[in-house]
C-alpha cells in the first residue's frame, strides 16, 4: 500500500517530521464532502430527535406501569381484606347455622315426644 492513511479519493496524508501528527489535504475536485457531511449532520439530528421521542415514550410507559403496579397492589390488599371478612362471615354463619339446626332438631324431637304423650292417653 503506497499511502496507509488514504481513506477515500481526495484525502491523503502528508509525511510530517513528527510521527504523531497526521496532516490531511482535501482536493478541491471532491467538494461533495461538505454536502455529505451536512447530510450526515441532518441524519444525526433526526436520529437525536427520534431518540428523544423514544426516551419520552419510555418514561411515559414506565410511569404508566408504575401506576398500574400501585393500583394492583391496592386492589390485592382490598381483595385480601374482603376475603378475610368473607371468611369471618362464613365462619360465623356456620356456627349460627349449626346452632339453628340443633335447635330445630330439639324442637322437632320435643314436638314428637309431646304428641306421642298426648295421643297415648
Amino acid at each position: 500500500m503506497a499511502n496507509p492513511y488514504r481513506s477515500r479519493e481526495g484525502l491523503s496524508a502528508r509525511p510530517v517530521a513528527n510521527s504523531d501528527e497526521i496532516q490531511l489535504r482535501i482536493d478541491p475536485v471532491h467538494a461533495d464532502l461538505d454536502e455529505e457531511i451536512s447530510g450526515l449532520h441532518k441524519q444525526v439530528t433526526q436520529l437525536k430527535h427520534v431518540a428523544q421521542e423514544i426516551e419520552t415514550e419510555a418514561r411515559s410507559q414506565n410511569d404508566l406501569v408504575s401506576d398500574l403496579q400501585m393500583l394492583m397492589s391496592r386492589a390485592q390488599a382490598g381483595v385480601k381484606t374482603g376475603m378475610k371478612r368473607l371468611n369471618r362471615t362464613v365462619a360465623n354463619q356456620r356456627s349460627n347455622h349449626i346452632l339453628q339446626v340443633i335447635i330445630f332438631g330439639l324442637g322437632c324431637f320435643t314436638v314428637v315426644y309431646l304428641w306421642s304423650k298426648y295421643f297415648k292417653r
